[in-house]
């Protein structure tokens, strides 16, 4: 009867109302894919210990640390470094701004590359990844495994990936409408170009390896770096830095910080290392030497560049500012390593499932994440190369965490260097404490809330994974520190 009081009798009326029929079902499918595909749908709420994906990383860290070898017959330490340029044509688009629309880059103000550090005990082998990038894709990443395997006997578990965080490098590496977004359509050359960059370095830095010394410390330098969530929240502002000297003289030096390279904006559509590229550029001039950075613990830091001069002028000022602070605490060393323990844990882990947040109490879809090319796995990683250690988090893991992950381990560790960008990218992993405050605007923000994808428990599950990797690395039948070697030398 609804047909007929709408529609009126007859043919007429039998036409109109399967035309009704059929636009109602229409928008009903509409409606339910937008529900299944994208909410909104209740959030989930706090609990991963009971979870089978934690239960399975627990078991894949303690087969690791079945295998360590460990021994109390530590070999001489040995170093080589490979450098390779992955500065794409010009016409390829920039990665990290949204703003840009993903417009072709005009140009190259510096050149950017990928650095590799391989260190070894005489037994156990690790390869230290740096390059000038948003973050390491994870289609790159695999392609870098694959190709490094065939020409060395390096593992998946032997190759830490680190991005400076570099927003004006190439762009274009993956596909997806959240890489597209960010980074600019994708090119399937782009991968392969940059694979094939990073396995040279990385196959270079193998083939170098030679006997070699270590030492290494930190600074702080807050002075560079602020916090953009809090006004007075802390900050990270550890600079760390190692020095490798192989014994004919050849030094690499390998420098963190955790401060965003965001001095460049939107607007910047060349190719440039930022801040950390003209750390490592000042470094060189000044020494001779290599120079590796690797982006820390960049959530929530951002940095505060010297004032004065057009932006690209204040990362240059910045770059040489952090560089000669290093330089300076490196004049004074006199305490090399010769023999340290090399060992390394890195694995897939399946993530929390993700939520991206509508509300206190409503999200989208998981389902939609596939559908933005975003997938829910990420990869873990611990290396130990005497008493310090490199964690990589495939994320912007936050500063805060950073710092009380130091504290935690200042017993134990005499240098924990939090990081971020390994191999995978799952968004922002930012305090627990915070995850329900809202903003002003009564909102979560960009960290907390757009970027956040794993859940209330992003901090808690990922330093569980962390303190456990730390624990299989200086397990008590492991500890090998007062069996190595010290020597003198500047």
């Amino acid at each position: 009867m609804l047909c007929e009081t709408l529609t009126g009798k007859g043919v007429s009326m039998t036409r109109r109302c399967r035309i009704l029929l059929v636009l109602m079902a229409f928008f009903a499918a509409v409606a339910g894919c937008f529900i299944v595909f994208v909410g909104p749908w209740p959030t989930y709420k706090s609990g991963f210990k009971d979870k089978s994906y934690y239960k399975k990383a627990l078991a894949t860290i303690e087969r690791h640390r079945e295998r360590l070898s460990h021994s109390s017959n530590i070999g001489q330490f040995e170093a080589g470094w490979g450098s390779r340029s992955i500065t794409p044509p010009t016409g390829t688009p920039l990665a990290g701004f949204g703003d840009r629309k993903g417009k072709s880059s005009t140009g190259v103000h510096d050149e950017i590359f990928v650095k590799a550090l391989a260190v070894s005990d005489g037994t156990d082998t690790v390869v230290i990844v740096g390059a000038d990038m948003l973050i390491i894709p994870e289609n790159v990443a695999e392609l870098v495994r694959a190709r490094a395997s065939k020409q060395t006997p390096l593992t998946m578990n032997e190759i830490l990936f680190n991005a400076s965080h570099n927003h004006s490098g190439p762009g274009g590496f993956a596909p997806g409408f959240a890489s597209k977004a960010f980074n600019g359509p994708y090119d399937p050359n782009i991968p392969d170009f940059l694979a094939r960059a990073f396995t040279e370095a990385i196959v270079e830095a193998y083939q170098s390896l030679e006997p070699a010394k270590v030492t290494h410390g930190g600074l702080n330098a807050p002075e560079y770096i602020r916090n953009r969530t809090r006004i007075d929240g802390p900050v990270d502002g550890e600079l760390s830095y190692m020095l490798v000297e192989q014994k004919d003289g050849d030094r690499c030096f390998v420098v963190s910080y955790s401060a965003h390279p965001t001095i460049l904006g939107a607007d910047n559509m060349k190719f440039t290392g930022e801040y950390p590229g003209f750390i490592m550029r000042r470094i060189k001039e000044r020494t001779g030497a290599e120079a590796i950075y690797l982006g820390g613990a960049v959530g929530s830091m951002s940095p505060r560049p010297p004032e004065g001069g057009n932006p690209l002028d204040r990362c240059r000022a910045m770059g040489a500012a952090l560089a000669d602070k290093v330089l300076e605490a490196v004049a004074g060393a006199t305490l090399f390593k010769d023999k340290v323990d090399v060992a390394s844990i890195g694995f897939p882990v399946q993530m929390p499932p993700f939520q991206l947040r509508l509300g206190k109490n409503w999200r989208v879809s998981k389902l939609l994440f596939p559908v933005l090319g975003v997938d829910t796995d990420g990869w873990m990683h611990a290396v130990r190369i005497g008493d310090i250690v490199l964690v990589g988090t495939p994320s912007d893991y936050c500063g805060e965490i950073s710092i009380d992950l130091k504290s935690r381990v200042q017993n134990r560790i005499s240098d924990l260097w939090v990081l971020s960008f390994n191999g995978d990218y799952v968004g922002y992993i930012s305090p627990d404490k915070y995850y329900y405050d809202e903003d002003e605007k009564g909102g979560y923000g960009y960290e907390r809330g757009t970027m956040s994808w794993i859940g209330p428990d992003q901090e808690a599950f990922t330093v569980s994974l962390i303190m456990h990797m730390i624990d299989a690395l200086f397990s008590e039948s492991h500890k090998n520190l007062s069996q190595q070697s010290l020597i003198s030398g500047s």
